[in-house]
Formats: C-alpha cells, sequence, structure tokens
C-alpha cells in the first residue's frame, strides 16, 4: 500500500503489467514487454491529472532497466504524455 496524491493506492504486478488499484476501482495500469515497449497505458480519467500514468511509466523503466518507447498509434493523451517525459532519457 502506498500514496498517491494522498490516495491509499495498491499496485499490482502480473506478468508485463502493473496495475494500480483504490478500494473502488482500478486507478490506471499499463502494459508492456521485456524491451521497454509500451503496449497500452490506462488512467480513469476520474483519476487523471495526478501523475498516475508518470507513476506506471517509471516502474516499467526501473523494471526493464530499458529506455521507454510506445507502441503505436499514439492518441492525442499520449502524446501529450510523451511531451512530459521526455526529459528523462
Amino acid at each position: 500500500m502506498f500514496l498517491i496524491n494522498t490516495m491509499k493506492c495498491s499496485l499490482s504486478e502480473a506478468e508485463g503489467v502493473f496495475t494500480l488499484k483504490n478500494e473502488n476501482t482500478t486507478l490506471g495500469f499499463v502494459r508492456f514487454n521485456d524491451t521497454g515497449e509500451v503496449e497500452y497505458i490506462f488512467v480513469n480519467h476520474l483519476f487523471r491529472k495526478k501523475n498516475i500514468a508518470k507513476k506506471l511509466l517509471k516502474l516499467v523503466r526501473q523494471k526493464t532497466q530499458k529506455k521507454l518507447t510506445f507502441q503505436k498509434p499514439i492518441s492525442p493523451l499520449g502524446l501529450k504524455l510523451l511531451e512530459s517525459i521526455r526529459k528523462w532519457d
């Protein structure tokens, strides 16, 4: 259990998937492969703008120890996310 913006959350990990949940719902998840390629990322619209996507991507980067890449197509929201993490590399 840990906090994200004062929300108590739990993190679960299955093969290639990190999922963040609170006691009521899924906040977000990311699906990735061993090369650091992000196949899909989702954040519940009620919990956007709380750095959940960035937290999930940091977990992927820590797990894979690779530079992150993203499968196409990339949505307009995804492009905004990519722009915000560009300084990581």
